[in-house]
């Protein structure tokens, strides 16, 4: 795979449509580099939650985006994050940290910052790179060679992020998901939304096996006609 042609892919999409699962799978079979940028918007949350800075204040989020040293690992077989050195792995998914992201993630500066680290890896990886987020196909690679925008159902997409939440209610959990998706999709700057050239995948119906192979498939295709 190593002399494959070098090839950028977008995934996005809302919560709970198999985002990471599937991103992590492809770039690990297909020998091409990882990023998570969900976890970097969690990561600057987490940073933000440890200083006390107040999440309902863009002015004061606005004033301290620059401050943190956030440093994220591609290899998808296990992909790290740091803050100013510190392992966040594990702090980032704590349930306090998803209910503040998308406030965190919503001001301008805080994206410009996030924006610009996610362009420098995408540039830097040789091998290529399979990126996911919410607005990556829109507003952090638009020249991406690929860009798929995987959907689901909300009820689909509740029962499997409650199974990796561990018994949570799936009822809450989904209004949560509703509640995540409006204030990302209504968001001013960068909101989540399908690119006008990304391939559409819905996956209610689909297991992940399914939806990785769908998705390996359509990478060669673009790598074969490139």
């Amino acid at each position: 795979m190593e002399s494959a042609t070098p090839v950028i892919v977008a995934i996005d999409g809302p919560a709970g449509t198999g985002k990471s699962s599937t991103s992590k799978a492809v770039a690990a079979q297909l020998g091409l580099s990882y990023l998570d940028t969900g976890a970097q918007y969690r990561a600057i949350t987490w940073w933000m939650v440890s200083n006390g800075i107040d999440i309902d204040d863009p002015s004061a989020i606005a004033a301290v985006a620059g401050k943190p040293e956030i440093v994220s690992g591609t290899d998808p077989e296990g992909p790290a994050i740091t803050v100013d050195g510190v392992d966040v792995a594990g702090p980032i998914r704590t349930q306090e940290v998803s209910s503040k992201v998308s406030a965190v993630s919503a001001v301008p500066e805080v994206r410009a910052r996030i924006t610009e680290l996610q362009r420098s890896i995408a540039a830097a990886a040789e091998r290529g790179i399979v990126v996911e987020g919410r607005d990556i196909g829109t507003t952090v690679l638009p020249d991406a060679d690929l860009k798929i925008f995987l959907t689901a159902s909300p009820e689909a997409r509740a029962a499997r992020r409650s199974g990796e939440l561990k018994g949570s209610d799936v009822h809450s959990t989904r209004e949560a998901l509703i509640k995540r998706d409006a204030a990302d999709s209504s968001r001013k700057t960068s909101p989540l939304a399908k690119a006008d050239d990304a391939v559409e995948v819905d996956t209610t119906e689909l297991t992940l096996a399914q939806v990785i192979e769908c998705v390996v498939t359509l990478v060669e295709e673009k790598r074969a006609g490139k």
